[in-house]
């Protein structure tokens, strides 16, 4: 039996940019997405770098009303599947 898998379109939303062609520049020129962390006071904590995203606007992928629903990582996803879409 042989499992087949057809991609038929690519969406990224990652630290390294928030397309397909942000991201593969980004890996391409050797920068990590890591920075100091600017979501959150890190006072107190031990790490304060992270692979934040960076320059992402819900908006741009749904409606106010439906951003305002979802985490943040879910909007990531919906934002990426709609990039994906052909």
């Amino acid at each position: 039996m042989s499992n087949k898998v057809l991609i038929t379109g690519l969406g990224a939303i990652t630290p390294c940019g928030n397309t397909v062609s942000e991201y593969w520049e980004a890996i391409k020129g050797g920068e990590s997405g890591l920075a100091p962390i600017t979501r959150f006071d890190t006072t107190g904590f031990t790490v304060t770098i992270a692979g934040e995203v960076k320059n992402f606007d819900p908006l741009d992928f749904m409606d106010r009303k439906s951003a305002k629903r979802m985490d943040r990582f879910t909007q990531f996803a919906v934002a990426a599947s709609n990039l994906a879409l052909p």
